[in-house]
C-alpha cells in the first residue's frame, strides 16, 4: 500500500462508509455524503487550511476528481458543525481498529487560546464556557479553553473534552472516566500517566478503586515515586502529541466562534491525528505519529 494523502483518504472513506454512515434520509440525500465530509475534514486539517474559503477553492481546483460536489462556504460550515457526533464516532472507530486500543494511556493537557482582548471576550459567543487560564509551560495567561487529551503511548486519542481552564484538572479527568468507565474497566492494571497538576491522594484513591494506577512526577518534599524513571520519555511523547496538534494541525487557529464551531474544529484536528496514526499503523510505517506523508 502507498502512504500518501490520497491513499489515506481512500482508506478512510471505505472505513467510514462501511462501518459508520448508516443514516437514512427522508427525501433526497445530500450530494456530499457523510463519508466524503469526514474525509474532506481530515484533508483540510492535514493540509493546514485555516480559511474555509481558501480550502473550498483548493478542493474545487485540486480534489475535484475525488470529490465531485462540495457545497459553498455556508453549506460547508453548516454540514461540518452538524457532523460533530459523526467525527467523534470516527475517532473512536479508528482507535479501536489498531493494536494500540488496549495499551496503557497517558494524559496531557495542552492549552489553546482564543481571543486575548477584553472587548472581544465580552462579545464572544464562547463567554460563559471559555475563561482565563494560565499556561505554565509558556509562562503566560490565556483566554479560551483547555483540551484534555487521554491517549495511548503511541499518541492515539482515546478521550478528549474541552473545558473551562479554571476547572480543576482532576475533576475533569474524573468526569471523563466516569462518562466512559469501560476505558478503565476493560484494561486491568491501567497506568494513567500525568503531570504534577493531578497530584491528590483522593484522586489516586478514586483511580485505584476503578482499577487504575496513577504515575506522576514527585514533588521535592515527596519520596521518589515508583516508576518515575519512565516519565522522561513519556513527557517527550506528550510534548510531541501537543506539538502535532498545535504546530502541525493548527489547533489554536481553528477560527471557531461558537460552541459548535470550536468543538467540531478541535474534533476535526483530533480526527486528523487519529487517521494518520491509524493509516501509518496499517501500512507498517516505523513512526506512527508522522504526518509528513499527508501534509502536501
Amino acid at each position: 500500500m502507498t502512504n500518501d494523502l490520497d491513499a489515506l483518504l481512500t482508506a478512510l472513506y471505505v472505513k467510514i462508509d462501511d462501518e459508520i454512515t448508516d443514516t437514512r434520509w427522508l427525501g433526497r440525500p445530500p450530494r456530499l455524503t457523510d463519508s466524503e465530509l469526514v474525509c474532506l475534514a481530515v484533508a483540510q486539517a492535514m493540509l493546514g487550511f485555516t480559511s474555509e474559503s481558501r480550502w473550498l477553492r483548493f478542493v474545487h481546483s485540486r480534489l475535484g476528481k475525488m470529490f465531485p460536489f462540495v457545497p459553498k462556504q455556508p453549506g460547508w460550515n453548516k454540514r461540518l458543525r452538524a457532523a460533530l457526533p459523526l467525527v467523534k464516532r470516527a475517532v473512536r472507530l479508528l482507535a479501536t481498529d489498531t493494536d494500540f486500543w488496549f495499551d496503557n494511556q497517558g494524559s496531557s493537557t495542552p492549552p489553546r487560546s482564543s481571543a486575548p482582548s477584553r472587548p472581544t471576550v465580552k462579545r464572544s459567543d464562547l463567554a460563559g464556557w471559555a475563561g482565563y487560564g494560565y499556561c505554565a509551560s509558556h509562562s503566560r495567561f490565556f483566554w479560551g479553553l483547555r483540551l484534555y487529551l487521554v491517549c495511548t503511548p503511541t499518541g492515539m486519542p482515546i478521550l478528549w473534552p474541552l473545558a473551562n481552564p479554571k476547572l480543576d484538572e482532576r475533576e475533569v479527568l474524573t468526569a471523563m472516566l466516569d462518562r466512559e468507565p469501560d476505558t478503565v474497566t476493560d484494561r486491568p492494571g491501567l497506568l494513567v500517566i500525568t503531570d504534577k497538576g493531578f497530584a491528590s491522594k483522593e484522586f489516586e484513591t478514586d483511580l485505584a478503586m476503578c482499577g487504575a494506577e496513577l504515575l506522576r512526577p514527585s514533588f521535592k518534599r515527596e519520596k521518589r515515586r515508583k516508576g518515575e524513571s519512565l516519565l522522561k520519555s513519556v513527557r517527550q511523547l506528550i510534548e510531541s502529541v501537543n506539538d502535532t496538534l498545535k504546530g502541525r494541525l493548527d489547533l489554536e487557529q481553528h477560527g471557531g466562534r461558537t460552541f459548535e464551531g470550536v468543538t467540531v474544529r478541535v474534533a476535526q484536528r483530533v480526527l486528523a491525528s487519529a487517521a494518520a496514526i491509524w493509516h501509518n499503523h496499517k501500512t507498517g510505517q516505523p513512526i506512527t505519529r508522522s504526518l509528513i506523508a499527508y501534509d502536501h
